[in-house]
């Protein structure tokens, strides 16, 4: 018994020092608050004075397409074969393995707004090759797709 005895007086005195306070421990965290006081109404009267500007600008509005996703569209053969587009593929005079883009069966995937200008994202039905980035305005919109499928 004296063995536990001694063990609980030892937790006892130390529950009794756990428990003390140091008395400029409590006036030191009083002197700090007191001292962040003035210093949080600045910062407040501050942010109330900086959030009108944020409110007064106003969003960026979405941009306007000329065509819409899902549409179908062909391009149009001379504006092609006048365009940087065509020249920089390096493709000989007449190249007949693009016939497929003159006819209505590309469908526009994605639109953007780049630098030199509205360019339509275009895959084309029924054709195993990867889609292109191309001009809005070399595109002819089709009311609806007419090929026959080989």
């Amino acid at each position: 018994m004296a063995l536990s005895q001694s063990s609980l007086a030892c937790f006892s005195s130390f529950a009794h020092t756990a428990t003390r306070r140091n008395p400029l421990h409590s006036s030191s965290v009083r002197v700090v608050r007191a001292t962040a006081e003035p210093e949080k109404a600045d910062l407040a009267a501050e942010s109330a004075a900086a959030k009108p500007a944020p409110t007064a600008a106003p969003r960026p509005k979405k941009p306007v397409y000329s065509m819409k996703k899902g549409q179908i569209v062909r391009v149009d053969k001379e504006k092609y074969l006048n365009s940087i587009n065509y020249l920089s593929v390096g493709h000989p005079t007449y190249y007949k393995g693009l016939d497929y883009i003159y006819e209505d069966r590309g469908e526009i995937l994605d639109l953007r707004i780049f630098e030199t200008g509205e360019y339509a994202l275009i895959a084309w039905v029924g054709v195993p090759t990867a889609p292109a980035w191309l001009p809005t305005d070399m595109l002819i919109e089709s009311e609806r797709l007419n090929y026959e499928r080989l």
